[in-house]
C-alpha cells in the first residue's frame, strides 16, 4: 500500500485526484490533505479517505476544521507552518496542487523525503526551478508533471534522447477571448475572463487562460522541467484543447499526445507511473471530432507570452518577480481595480523595476531569497497599481 498526500484537494487537481484515489481505496494510505477555505470539503475528502490529517491554509478556520472531524481520530491543523510539517511527513508519493507561490515550501519538503512529487504547481519550477531540481537530485527524489502540457511532453519524450529534440510545442486553448477584436479586450469583465471555452477549472486560473499568464508560466516550466533553450519552446493555439503538446526531432518527426480534456489523463499517469492503467476518462472518437485547428498567437493579444521569454533571458530570480507580481495583478483584476489588459502591464512595470536591481537579479536562489523577493515583487506591483489608479 502506498503513502499518499495530497496538497491542495479542495481545488480542481487535487478533486480529480482524490476522485481517482476513492475509487482504489485499498492501494493508497492517504496521509495528509491541505486546502483552503472550503472546510466542509476538505472534511469531506479527509473522512472518505480515511486520512491521517487535515491541514487548512487559513489559521482562522482552523476550529471550524476541528469541528467538522470530531470524533474521526482524523488531526486538524492550520497555517503555512502545518503545511509545510504536512510535506516533512514520510509517503511515497505527493500530489502538488497548491495554487500559487504558496505550494513552494511544501513541495521543498516532500522531495527532502525522497518522495515523488507530483508537480501540478507550476509556480514551483517557475520561482525556483534550480532550487527545486538541485533539491531533488540531493534526496533521489523524483518529479513528475501533472500540467497537461507537461504531461504530454514528459510522455512524447520517453525513451528518446534528449539531443535529438529539436522543439517542443505547447498547446494553449486560447481562452475566453481568442476570437474577441483586439480593441474589445481593454472593456473585457471579470464575468467574460471567468467563462473558458472547454475546461471546468477555478476562476483564477480561467483568468490566467484568458490572459495566457498561464502559458507564459508553463513555457518557464518547460525550459526548467526538460532543460531546453527557449528559442525550442514555441505555443500554437489549438481551440479543441485535444492535441495537448508535441515534441518535434531533428529528423523533422513530430511526437503528440491527444486526448479528451479531462485532467485525470495526467493525474493518472503521474499517480501510476511508470505503469499505464485503466482511467475513467472518455475516448477520442477521432471520426466524431472531424478535424483539428491551429494558429499562432499574437502578440498584442497575449503579452504574457513575450514577457514569459524576457523573463527566461533575464533568468535568476526574475520568476519569483513574474509570478508574484502576476498573482498580485490577478487579485486586482478580480477586485474590479484594474483591468484586464493592465494586468500584463503591471507585471512589466514591475520586471523593469527589478532588473533595475541586478544585485537582486542575481541573489543565491535560496527558499529564504525566493520569498522575499515574492513579497518585493508584490509590494512593487501594489506600488504600480496604485499609480495606475492615481492617473
Amino acid at each position: 500500500m502506498r503513502k499518499v498526500s495530497i496538497f491542495g484537494a479542495t481545488g480542481s487537481v487535487g478533486q480529480n485526484t482524490v476522485d481517482l484515489i476513492a475509487r482504489d481505496p485499498d492501494s493508497y494510505d492517504v496521509v495528509a490533505l491541505t486546502g483552503g477555505a472550503n472546510i466542509a470539503l476538505l472534511a469531506q475528502d479527509a473522512k472518505r479517505l480515511n486520512a491521517d490529517i487535515a491541514i487548512t491554509a487559513y489559521d482562522s478556520r482552523l476550529e471550524e476544521l476541528r469541528a467538522a472531524l470530531a470524533g474521526t481520530g482524523i488531526e486538524a491543523a492550520a497555517g503555512q507552518a502545518a503545511l509545510i510539517e504536512a510535506g516533512a511527513r514520510p509517503v511515497n508519493w505527493v500530489m502538488s496542487a497548491i495554487v500559487g507561490a504558496a505550494g513552494l515550501a511544501p513541495g521543498l519538503e516532500a522531495l527532502k523525503q525522497g518522495a515523488t512529487l507530483a508537480l501540478a504547481n507550476k509556480e514551483t519550477l517557475v520561482c525556483a526551478g534550480k532550487l527545486v531540481l538541485d533539491t531533488a537530485r540531493k534526496h533521489n527524489a523524483r518529479l513528475l508533471p501533472v500540467d497537461s502540457e507537461h504531461s504530454a511532453i514528459f510522455q512524447a519524450l520517453v525513451g528518446e534522447d534528449m539531443a535529438a529534440v529539436e522543439r517542443i510545442i505547447i498547446t494553449a486553448s486560447g481562452g475566453a477571448f481568442r476570437d474577441w477584436p483586439l480593441d474589445a479586450l481593454e472593456h473585457a469583465s471579470l464575468a467574460e475572463a471567468s467563462s473558458h471555452p472547454n475546461w471546468d477549472m477555478g476562476q483564477r486560473i480561467t483568468i490566467d487562460s484568458a490572459s495566457m499568464f498561464n502559458k507564459a508560466l508553463e513555457v518557464i516550466e518547460t525550459r526548467e522541467f526538460f532543460g531546453v533553450d527557449p528559442s525550442q519552446i514555441e505555443v500554437i493555439i489549438h481551440p479543441e484543447s485535444m492535441v495537448h503538446s508535441l515534441v518535434g526531432f531533428r529528423d523533422g518527426a513530430l511526437m503528440a499526445h491527444l486526448g479528451a480534456p479531462d485532467m485525470r489523463h495526467a493525474i493518472g499517469y503521474a499517480l501510476h507511473w511508470p505503469d499505464r492503467r485503466d482511467l475513467p476518462v472518455a475516448r477520442l472518437d477521432l471520426a466524431q471530432l472531424g478535424q483539428l485547428n491551429f494558429k499562432a498567437p499574437e502578440d498584442a493579444r497575449y503579452p504574457a507570452l513575450r514577457l514569459a521569454y524576457d523573463v527566461m533571458d533575464r533568468g535568476g530570480l526574475s520568476g519569483a518577480v513574474f509570478n508574484a507580481a502576476k498573482e498580485r495583478a490577478l487579485d486586482a483584476f478580480i477586485a474590479e481595480r484594474i483591468g484586464f489588459l493592465d494586468m500584463a502591464r503591471v507585471v512589466e512595470q514591475v520586471l523593469d523595476r527589478f532588473e533595475a536591481n541586478p544585485g537582486l537579479i542575481d541573489a543565491q536562489m535560496t527558499l529564504d531569497n525566493v520569498t522575499q523577493t515574492d513579497h518585493l515583487a508584490r509590494q512593487w506591483a501594489d506600488e504600480a497599481m496604485a499609480q495606475r489608479a492615481g492617473r
